[in-house]
C-alpha cells in the first residue's frame, strides 16, 4: 500500500472507546483502541502506528454478526470504504462494485433500482457489503456466493493489497476462508459482484411463494420480490434498532442421510432440505422451537417468540448472558435430538 505522509495516525487512532452503538445485540464493551478507516493510506498510518504493534485486531463492520464476550484489549479497525458502481457490462451480466463499509440492504436495493437484479432474495440482511463474503450470507434460496465475482482485501499482516476470485474465498455454507485460515488477517475494502442479464425470479422458498401469492403476483419483477422477502423478514425477524440481536445466531445444521433418516422416523414434521452431497440440511429455528426455547429467556437473552433462531437482548444484557443462553439452547436441542448447533456469529473481546 502506498503511504500519503499527509495522512496521520494521530487523527486516526482513539483510545478507550465504547463500542455498545457498533455491535447490534448492544452488548457494552470497549475496544483499547479504535480507528474508522475509509482509506489505503489511513488503514496504513494506523497500522504503521507503533502504539499499537503487536496488539489484536478485530475488523467491525455494522456488527450484525458479533458477539462481544468483553473488552476488546487490541485496535479495532472500523471499515468506513464507501461507493458504489457498475464498472462494467458485457453481453450476459453487469458488474457492480461496492465498498465494504457499504450498508448490504442500501447495495442491494441500489442495484435493483439501477435495472440489475439478482440479489433481491438477499435484502434486508443486515450488516455491510464486506461483511458478506466472510460470512457468505445466505436466505429465501440463494446465498450470496451465487453472484460474488472479486473482492479486494488488505492484508494486515504484509500490509499488501491482495485480490480474491470465488475459488479463493473458498465459500461454503455460512463459511469462507476469512473464517476459516484468512480469520482475522483480512479487511475487504471492496467487493464485485456478476449480476447476469438473464434474470428469472427466485421464489422456490415457500414463504416467498406465499407472500407473492397473498399479494396476488404471479408473474414478479425483482423489486416485488424483494418487497416479499422485507415483509417477511419484517413479521418473523425482530428490528436491532428496537431489540438487540445478531440475526439468526444458529446455523441449520447438516446431518448425514442415515442421522436424517432416523430423526425423521422419530420427529414426522421435521423439516428437511436434501443437499447435493447427499446430506440433509434441517431447520435450526424449528429444532430450538421443539426443544422448547421459542420466547423463552433466560435472564436477560432469550429466543425471540416469533423465530427462535433469533437470540434477543431484552435489556442490560452481557456477553456472558449470551454465552450462557445460547450454551442452554444447544445443550437442550443436543439432549432431544442429538444433533449439535453452531453458533453462526464472531465472538470477540475478553470473557
Amino acid at each position: 500500500m502506498s503511504r500519503n505522509p499527509t495522512v496521520s495516525a494521530d487523527s486516526l487512532l482513539r483510545q478507550d472507546v465504547p463500542l455498545d452503538s457498533l455491535n447490534t445485540l448492544r452488548l457494552p464493551a470497549r475496544a483499547a483502541w479504535f480507528a474508522a478507516v475509509d482509506e489505503v493510506d489511513g488503514l496504513r498510518a494506523v497500522l504503521d502506528d507503533p502504539r499499537v504493534a503487536g496488539l489484536p485486531r478485530l475488523v467491525l463492520g455494522g456488527g450484525s454478526n458479533l458477539v462481544l464476550t468483553g473488552d476488546f484489549p487490541g485496535l479495532v479497525l472500523h471499515v468506513a470504504f464507501h461507493g458504489r458502481n457498475r464498472i462494467q457490462e458485457d453481453t450476459d451480466a453487469f458488474f457492480v462494485r461496492a465498498g465494504g463499509g457499504e450498508n448490504w440492504h442500501d447495495f442491494v436495493r441500489w442495484t435493483l433500482d439501477m435495472g440489475m437484479p439478482g440479489l433481491e432474495n438477499l435484502s434486508l440482511i443486515p450488516g455491510t457489503v464486506g461483511a458478506a463474503p466472510v460470512q457468505n450470507i445466505g436466505a429465501y434460496g440463494l446465498e450470496m456466493a451465487e453472484h460474488f465475482y472479486s473482492l479486494r482485501a488488505y492484508d494486515l499482516e504484509t500490509g499488501k493489497t491482495v485480490g480474491f476470485d470465488k475459488r479463493d474465498c473458498a465459500f461454503g455454507y455460512r463459511d469462507s476462508f476469512f473464517k476459516q485460515a484468512g480469520k482475522g488477517r483480512y479487511l475487504i475494502a471492496a467487493v464485485t459482484f456478476r449480476l447476469p442479464k438473464a434474470w428469472a425470479p427466485n421464489t422456490g422458498y415457500a414463504d416467498v411463494a406465499r407472500e407473492l401469492e397473498t399479494q396476488g403476483i404471479a408473474h414478479p419483477n425483482a423489486l416485488q420480490v424483494s418487497d416479499a422477502v422485507i415483509a417477511i423478514r419484517r413479521r418473523k425477524l425482530p428490528d436491532p434498532a428496537e431489540i438487540g440481536n445478531a440475526g439468526s445466531f444458529f446455523k441449520n445444521p447438516v446431518v448425514d442421510a442415515a442421522s436424517h433418516a432416523c430423526l425423521a422416523a422419530a420427529h414426522p414434521g421435521l423439516p428437511s432440505y436434501p443437499q447435493p452431497d447427499g446430506r440433509v440440511k434441517l431447520a435450526a429455528g424449528w429444532l430450538i422451537e421443539q426443544a422448547g426455547w421459542k420466547g423463552r429467556r433466560l435472564g436477560p437473552v432469550g429466543c425471540y417468540d416469533k423465530q427462535a433462531l433469533v437470540l434477543v437482548n431484552h435489556g442490560g444484557a452481557t456477553g456472558a448472558d449470551v454465552l450462557a443462553t445460547s450454551r442452554a439452547v444447544q445443550r437442550d436441542v443436543q439432549a432431544r435430538f442429538g444433533v449439535e448447533l453452531e453458533p453462526e456469529p464472531v465472538f470477540a473481546g475478553e470473557a
